[in-house]
């Protein structure tokens, strides 16, 4: 009895806990759904998703946190919280490999894959889109697998590795020839179709590349939503005409664009402007020489290029222009827009057009500076080339390296598993070990405060007597020349005036009266020197000030930082009160503030102000820089610093910044008069 009893205690102690893991399944499962309806806002469904990962966090299921992550990741994708959404994948990625979970797995590394592809980190991107080929492929998820050899074919496109993109986009086109004919799959077509053809233009095979254009017509005009996709690849294909000098075809497909204009303004409003000015270059290379229109044209592309801030398209049209003003031997104009491409390319990193823009400078300047341009020329294409070279190796690199890795993770996972059982061993040692060291290195780091805070009154000490010396070297020399003017030059000019006097008795009236009058100005110059020597004589530097001193310390840095700066303070605080300690922080603190608008801020004006309110010192320093997030900026150095030496002498700090409207430091230090 007692035995079935037990048998049936533990059954319902089983089915009791599969009961629970169902309704917290249930409970993830119903809230993912729920943050998928569109009903909802976008901060709705995240919290609903964040939801879901609490519950299952609480019931300690991994897969369950699997699943829930997965679903969280998208939602901040959407979010454009990119932050969370790669730490969230990376995360998912070492879960689904714990849990051996090859979809789970595919997802995420096709995720961080697209996300660094977004980023331009392409090593890192081949990296993980490598992975999720080979677990795409695993699981016979043909689209997917589709669409990371295609994000591959990108990569390798854009590294101009165009022999293995051409490779892995034909098989990318194989694999999507196999899906249903729907409008996604049909989009993945043409975009394969318009890089292999690119990539043909790349490799002077012209024909080539036009018969991948016209295939791509043929699948864009298949799509229910493929007008843009059409026009796109008619451009593309005009290019390759203009590329082989056929400008006639080249103009006449260009042509057919431009009333197609108020069919994809709203979509893609710069195109238009690509648009005119590729069609007003290609006139340009057939002979057309009507200065006026074709400058109108270039002007109006380049118009529409700064009032949508599309960099892109305006590079492309300032190179057309600055060839066009070339043409027609205007020099300083095509000196400007070429300045100009090259100016945004470097900004953007654009390097293909950063090329043509350079050797358009060499080619329009003359003598050094023309050399000058041409070097440049040579110096970035031969880094280009061997960058290129070396990104090519390194993606063969990754790709062997992956499957290499693959074989050696199972063999470090049984040695891992003996360094487990050595290391909690030595684990107890360690954090002996680290609890000894840490001691030690505050009790250095308390000397060490100890030790800077002396120096730092040292240093002001040093600075009062300096300036004490200045002063009273200042005060005997204004008393040396008060002694000279007196002895010397009052002497010599009363001798003077008595030998005047002695003689002014000499007959004529006119010698009478013209040597009363040189006597006169004598008397005028003897009464204006003598005041001049009382003046001198007086001291009226009389010692430093430690604002004299924080003024001197503003102009030099504002100075150097090349800043303007107003700084006023009261006369209200009596210095010699204050001690040292708490004026050589204020010094550190400004001199710090002054350091970080300069490093950091891009700001033109700079405001410091010192004042007393209700017996606490106030220092307010302000800029009118570019802001910075102060939830994101907590852990900085200087920052750091400025609070702990306001902390040090008993005061508070506080920064008020936000982005783009400039930062406020005010600083309260209590004031006993």
């Amino acid at each position: 009895m007692r035995a079935l009893f037990l048998i049936l205690f533990i059954c319902a102690k089983i089915y009791g806990q599969n009961s629970d893991r169902n309704i917290v399944a249930f409970q993830v499962d119903s809230l993912i759904e729920e943050s998928k309806k569109s009903n909802y806002s976008q901060k709705e469904r995240l919290d609903l998703s964040l939801r879901s990962l609490e519950i299952a966090k609480s019931a300690k299921s991994d897969s369950l946190i699997l699943k829930a992550n997965r679903n969280l990741s998208l939602k901040y994708f959407y979010a454009e919280d990119y932050d969370k959404y790669i730490s969230i994948n990376q995360y998912n990625y070492k879960l689904a490999k714990k849990l051996k979970d090859t979809s789970a797995l595919a997802v995420s590394t096709g995720n961080l894959g697209s996300y660094y592809k977004f980023f331009k980190v392409n090593d890192s991107s081949f990296f993980y889109f490598s992975k999720s080929l080979k677990y795409y492929s695993a699981l016979k998820n043909y689209k997917e697998e589709a669409y990371s050899l295609m994000s591959i074919a990108d990569l390798q496109y854009n590294e101009k590795d165009y022999t293995s993109s051409e490779t892995n986009a034909i098989q990318a086109i194989k694999l999507l020839n196999d899906l249903p004919e729907n409008e996604d799959n049909l989009d993945d077509l043409w975009m394969l179709h318009n890089r292999i053809a690119a990539i043909f233009s790349e490799l002077n095979q012209f024909d080539k590349s036009i018969q991948y254009h016209d295939k791509a017509i043929v699948i864009a005009n298949k799509m229910n939503d493929g007008f843009l996709n059409r026009i796109f690849s008619i451009h593309n294909k005009a290019f390759v005409y203009k590329k082989i000098k056929d400008y006639d075809k080249a103009i006449e497909l260009y042509s057919s664009l431009l009333p197609l204009r108020s069919k994809y303004q709203e979509d893609d409003p710069t195109f238009y402007a690509l648009i005119m000015s590729n069609l007003g270059h290609t006139k340009l290379l057939n002979g057309y020489r009507n200065y006026s229109e074709l400058s109108k044209t270039f002007h109006d592309a380049h118009d529409l290029a700064v009032k949508y801030d599309d960099d892109l398209i305006r590079i492309a049209v300032d190179i057309d222009m600055s060839k066009f003003y070339h043409e027609f031997e205007k020099n300083d104009s095509a000196y400007i827009y070429a300045k100009e491409a090259y100016d945004i390319s470097k900004k953007l990193y654009a390097n293909t057009y950063t090329l043509e823009a350079l050797m358009l400078l060499s080619q329009i300047k003359e003598g050094e500076e023309g050399k000058r341009y041409l070097k440049e020329h040579i110096r970035l294409s031969d880094s280009l080339v061997n960058i290129e070279r070396n990104v090519r190796n390194k993606f063969a690199r990754i790709e062997y390296e992956t499957d290499q890795l693959a074989a050696e993770n199972e063999q470090i996972s049984k040695e891992n598993l003996y360094l487990v059982i050595l290391s909690l061993g030595l684990l107890v040692t360690a954090i002996l070990v680290l609890v000894l060291i840490s001691q030690r290195a505050k009790n250095r780091k308390l000397k060490l405060i100890q030790v800077q805070q002396k120096a730092n009154e040292d240093i002001y000490n040093l600075m009062l007597s300096q300036q004490d010396k200045v002063d009273e070297a200042r005060a005997k020399e204004k008393t040396r020349v008060s002694k000279e003017l007196h002895d010397g030059v009052l002497g010599s000019l009363f001798g003077v005036r008595l030998s005047l006097d002695s003689i002014n008795f000499n007959e004529g009236k006119e010698a009478m009266m013209a040597r009363a009058k040189y006597i006169s100005q004598l008397k005028t110059i003897e009464h204006d020197i003598r005041k001049i020597s009382h003046e001198l004589n007086t001291d009226f530097i009389s010692g430093s000030s430690f604002m004299g001193i924080i003024t001197t310390l503003i102009e030099s840095q504002t100075h150097a930082y090349n800043l303007e700066h107003k700084f006023t303070y009261t006369d209200d605080i009596n210095w010699d009160l204050v001690s040292n300690k708490v004026k050589i922080n204020i010094y550190r603190i400004i001199q710090e503030s002054m350091q970080n608008i300069y490093k950091h801020a891009n700001a033109n004006v700079i405001t410091i102000c010192v004042s007393l309110e209700k017996n606490l010192i106030c220092l307010d320093v302000v800029d009118d820089g570019s802001g910075f997030d102060i939830s994101k900026s907590k852990k900085g150095i200087g920052l750091k610093n400025m609070r702990s030496r306001v902390s040090d002498i008993n005061g508070t700090i506080n920064f008020t910044s936000q982005l783009g409207t400039g930062t406020t430091v005010n600083v309260k230090i209590p004031y006993t008069n």
